[in-house]
């Protein structure tokens, strides 16, 4: 027993800024995930809002839930959206550069939910990478992410792509 509490747990390393500043060594090549955020859409609710818990699957909706990628066994469950939010910058300022959404079902009675865990750390890599993923949303959805990313910050909003804005409009 007290040799497993001696080994050393494996942690995921958030690099803060530029991670070849002033040296060419450790962190080459790491993306930084200073500017990204997880937006949780409750579709039900239409409410959407930023849960850093996400990060690392302890958003509010996903604690005490057992996920799998079968949607069978969250039958039932509410539809929610995890999003991935990477804001920028460029000459005419801040703006929200990687949107990218992700499934999710969860069926609190029975503590069961249904998400695709590579599908999540993918489209958090495709939002760092800047791209828009949002086709699969619904229209409803869609609107209350446009309402939380204008209302959030209207010069982010402005600034972003028209890309973007159009796969938005629904």
């Amino acid at each position: 027993m007290e040799q497993e509490n001696k080994k050393k747990k494996v942690g995921f390393n958030i690099i803060k800024n530029d991670p070849t500043d002033g040296h060419k060594g450790y962190g080459i090549g790491a993306l930084s995930l200073e500017n990204v955020s997880p937006v949780i859409i409750d579709v039900d609710e239409e409410s959407a809002h930023v849960d850093i818990g996400a990060m690392h699957a302890r958003s509010a909706v996903e604690r005490g839930i057992k996920f799998t990628p079968n949607r069978e066994d969250s039958k039932g469950g509410k539809p929610f959206w995890l999003v991935w939010v990477t804001i920028d910058h460029k000459e005419d300022g801040p703006y929200y550069a990687g949107v990218t959404a992700c499934e999710m079902t969860i069926n609190r009675e029975i503590r069961r939910g249904y998400k695709s865990l590579p599908e999540h750390v993918n489209n958090m890599d495709k939002s760092l990478k800047r791209q828009i993923i949002v086709d699969q949303m619904d229209d409803k959805s869609k609107r209350i992410l446009k309402e939380f990313l204008k209302g959030h910050n209207e010069q982010l909003w402005y600034n972003s792509s028209d890309e973007l804005k159009n796969s938005l409009n629904g």
